[in-house]
């Protein structure tokens, strides 16, 4: 699974999903991507996932990238656990995206491959999805 070598705090505070994604929304490595339609916090074990989803569809044929990187903490408190003493301890590890992030790219496969390889794994995702093409990203300028 993803997770950063090393953080300069153990700790973040929550922040807001407001608004959509500046950067990251243009399809620049692969020829095909899957764009998030919604804002959402995306597990390290869900990227991990649809990354495997994807691979197998396309058989070691074409290259898969990520596009998105879990670098924040999450915080859980033991269960049966009085309020007060403190923030609770880092539990797992999410990539904010927020509507027009391109998470993954797919490049050296027929658009069909692509489509069905990005639909298996939006599936794995809790948000909705869409796939893009190269030309369609660019032309939004």
């Amino acid at each position: 699974m993803l997770l950063p070598k090393r953080v300069k705090f153990r700790r973040v505070q929550r922040g807001r999903l407001t608004g959509k994604a500046l950067r990251g929304n243009k399809v620049s490595h692969g020829e095909f991507g899957l764009v998030a339609l919604e804002p959402a916090w995306i597990k390290s074990n869900q990227i991990e996932a649809a990354r495997i989803a994807m691979t197998r569809y396309i058989k070691r044929g074409g290259q898969v990238w990520i596009k998105i990187f879990p670098d924040k903490p999450v915080t859980e408190k033991p269960a049966e656990t009085r309020m007060g003493s403190g923030k609770g301890s880092p539990e797992y590890w999410v990539a904010v995206v927020k509507p027009g992030r391109v998470m993954f790219e797919i490049a050296g496969v027929p658009e069909e491959t692509a489509r069905e390889a990005m639909r298996l794994a939006a599936n794995k995702l809790p948000i909705k999805c869409k796939f893009v093409c190269k030309e369609e990203t660019e032309g939004e300028q």
